[in-house]
């Protein structure tokens, strides 16, 4: 995959980045894609974190040498910590790009649960947060997704990228259920960046 045609895109104001690969099987273009976020964006700090079944589909060590960073992996701690990690990652990022997100994440998300560090990070952060959604055959279309995706939409600081056209692995039919490229994620959340921003300088003087 070349990432290069997505030069030209809006100046990003976040600084601060958390990037969260999900189980679907569009996570294994996540290295190459964090190689352009690094080399296109250099002044903003990303971290990334994997669901466990993310890690089937890409290497963690692959991420973690482009990135420079150690990755998160979304479970629990077995053994005492000093810090909460959910609470680390409610407060540190100034922007949440989850890509791709499965079904699975998003009902989650939507339902409010918090039954990992990620999920509970995202349930309490302040920070916007856009998903990418990538979706099994039938998925666009399923009334449990459209109710999910209203319930997303409805919140201020959620801004989700509509599936693309692809063809599915599975069965070889074209439907809308691929994740949108993260170029056009990211411009999304910027854009939902300012408006926060802005909102929040407004409640200020008032």
């Amino acid at each position: 995959m070349t990432h290069g045609d997505h030069s030209a895109l809006s100046d990003l104001t976040f600084r601060r980045l958390l990037l969260v690969g999900t189980g679907a099987l569009g996570v294994s273009s996540l290295p190459g894609w964090l190689g352009w976020l690094c080399e296109s964006y250099p002044h903003i700090e990303t971290r990334v974190a994997l669901t466990r079944q993310a890690t089937t589909f890409v290497a963690p060590a692959a991420l973690t040498a482009i990135g420079g960073k150690p990755l998160f992996h979304d479970a629990w701690p077995t053994e005492p910590q000093v810090t909460a990690p959910h609470v680390e990652l409610a407060d540190w990022p100034e922007a949440v790009a989850v890509f791709p997100a499965t079904f699975h994440f998003v009902s989650r998300l939507a339902l409010g649960l918090g039954d990992t560090p990620v999920m509970l990070a995202l349930q309490c952060t302040t920070a916007p947060i856009g998903l990418s959604p990538a979706l099994p055959p039938g998925g666009y279309q399923s009334h449990a997704f459209r109710s999910h995706l209203a319930a997303l939409r409805a919140r201020p600081q959620v801004a989700v990228a509509e599936p693309e056209l692809g063809r599915s692995v599975t069965t070889g039919r074209v439907e809308r259920s691929t994740a949108a490229p993260l170029p056009t994620l990211l411009n999304l959340i910027e854009k939902r960046h300012r408006e926060l921003v802005a909102a929040r300088g407004e409640g200020e003087e008032g």
